[in-house]
């Protein structure tokens, strides 16, 4: 069944005309034809079945049906990564909305490599993602923030945990054992690891939960994909209600 994201109010009844990049996607990349039928969502109304009413040039009509899932949110789950090649980042940013990530948020490091990023990029393969695995949100992508910025603002009732490559952490699912569900941060550093001084700085952080992700040094992109399931094992969806 093919998913759409959509911003638009949703309720059974009226014609929904979606813009030409998404009518261009139904009728020539999903060859979906006058009848065939399709579900929405746009992370505040649920999931929707609809039925694609007419194709014109550049646009499509779609007439929704029915609800078909009750609006659900992803747990209130902060990813800080430092910002790393385009490539890495865009894999990070995929695999943060498959593995349930609320909000992707891009950090500025001392040994980060690179300054900018497309972020409108960012969030369009979150969105795509969150089509392909069947959730009803998308992770909000942030603006690049230096990260002494983001630590001092850094709320004291989000524990943060920090995936320190180069000191000494315990396993994360021991580190996390018999700590509260809730709001929570995963902090992945960037190509090369923290400095000295970032490292002790992420350590002041009230609610700081250092943590090791095993034995051998994991590329940015592997770190982030195993700690977010190292997390929602222990702490999220993955354990269920």
């Amino acid at each position: 069944m093919i998913r759409l994201h959509v911003t638009h109010g949703l309720e059974a009844g009226p014609l929904l005309a979606i813009e030409a990049a998404q009518a261009h996607y139904l009728t020539h990349v999903m060859r979906l034809r006058v009848g065939g039928e399709l579900r929405l969502f746009n992370g505040r109304d649920g999931e929707w079945r609809a039925r694609l009413a007419a194709i014109g040039k550049g646009v499509c009509q779609l007439e929704i049906l029915e609800r078909t899932r009750g609006q659900t949110v992803s747990p209130d789950l902060d990813l800080v990564v430092a910002l790393v090649k385009r490539a890495r980042l865009e894999t990070i940013v995929e695999k943060a909305a498959e593995l349930g990530a609320r909000r992707v948020r891009l950090a500025l490091t001392e040994r980060t490599n690179t300054e900018r990023t497309n972020v409108a990029r960012l969030a369009a393969i979150a969105v795509e993602a969150a089509e392909q695995t069947g959730r009803l949100d998308v992770p909000e992508i942030a603006a690049p923030e230096r990260l002494d910025r983001l630590l001092a603002a850094w709320p004291a009732d989000r524990p943060l945990m920090f995936c320190d490559e180069a000191g000494e952490a315990a396993p994360a699912l021991e580190a996390l054992a018999g700590r509260t569900r809730g709001p929570w941060g995963v902090l992945i550093g960037p190509e090369g690891g923290f400095s000295p001084r970032e490292r002790a700085l992420v350590r002041s952080v009230a609610g700081a939960v250092p943590v090791s992700l095993g034995p051998r040094v994991l590329r940015a992109d592997t770190a982030a994909i195993a700690a977010l399931t190292l997390w929602q094992a222990a702490l999220g969806d993955l354990r269920g209600t």
